[in-house]
């Protein structure tokens, strides 16, 4: 059986409640995702609380961040990690569909770690599949939504498979929002991207591309990897 938590440098994230677990992408975008200046953030499809939890640590102490959960389970469980936390003042766990979410107020940051494996069959688990597949949340219906809330001169950072970034790039665009900066993410040397981090921004200029590299072999990570996670991982 898989331990039912992960330990942080600063917080605990228990996920035994949660379909998806911590992994990778997430804690990707809680460590690359910019929150420089930025007073309201929103985290879209929180699941443990764990980029929420991950933004609080190095976002501005007065920084409000509401991380929002469809699911009763994993919103649950995102409360009492929140609570667990030393930011439990800064952070809101709120159960609710993105699709029906307002908010008076707009967001300098919005994050985003959405159900993928579009086009895959469906999971047997219903809760799990519900996170894995964005059936309940579509691409459009997430940048429209983005579009709605981020502040003018916001920013949209999310993860998404490598085989999807012209589509949602393209969505984006729609919307009136524009890559500015791109993450391509490479799980070993010679492999080729699997995942991708972009950041969008109503502003329209040219897009900065990188390549990060994770793991040099199995758990020897890249020094660019352990320089981008070592403030939260135990181990780095």
């Amino acid at each position: 059986m898989s331990n039912p938590y992960f330990q942080f440098k600063q917080f605990t994230v228990w996920h035994d409640q949660c379909a998806m677990k911590v992994g990778t992408d997430g804690v990707l975008l809680g460590a690359w995702a910019s929150v420089e200046r930025a007073r309201r953030i929103l985290d879209i499809g929180t699941g443990t609380g764990l980029v929420a939890l991950m933004l609080a640590q190095r976002s501005l102490p007065d920084a409000k961040i509401v991380a929002l959960e469809i699911d009763e389970a994993a919103a649950g469980q995102a409360r009492e990690n929140v609570a667990r936390s030393p930011w439990q003042e800064r952070i809101e766990v709120v159960q609710a569909d993105f699709k029906k979410y307002r908010s008076s107020d707009k967001f300098d940051v919005i994050v985003s770690n959405p159900p993928y494996f579009v086009d895959s069959l469906e999971c047997p688990d219903r809760q799990r599949a519900a996170a894995r597949h964005n059936d309940s949340l579509t691409y459009e219906e997430l940048l429209e939504g983005v579009n709605r809330l981020l502040a003018a001169d916001g920013l949209f950072t999310v993860v998404i498979p490598t085989d999807v970034v012209d589509r949602v790039k393209a969505i984006a665009s729609m919307n009136k929002l524009y890559a500015i900066r791109q993450l391509n993410v490479i799980t070993k040397p010679g492999g080729i991207p699997k995942r991708t981090l972009i950041a969008f921004s109503f502003s329209n200029r040219e897009c900065v591309i990188e390549e990060l590299l994770t793991e040099l072999a199995r758990h020897q990570y890249s020094e660019e990897y352990i320089a981008l996670t070592r403030e939260y991982y135990l181990n780095m």
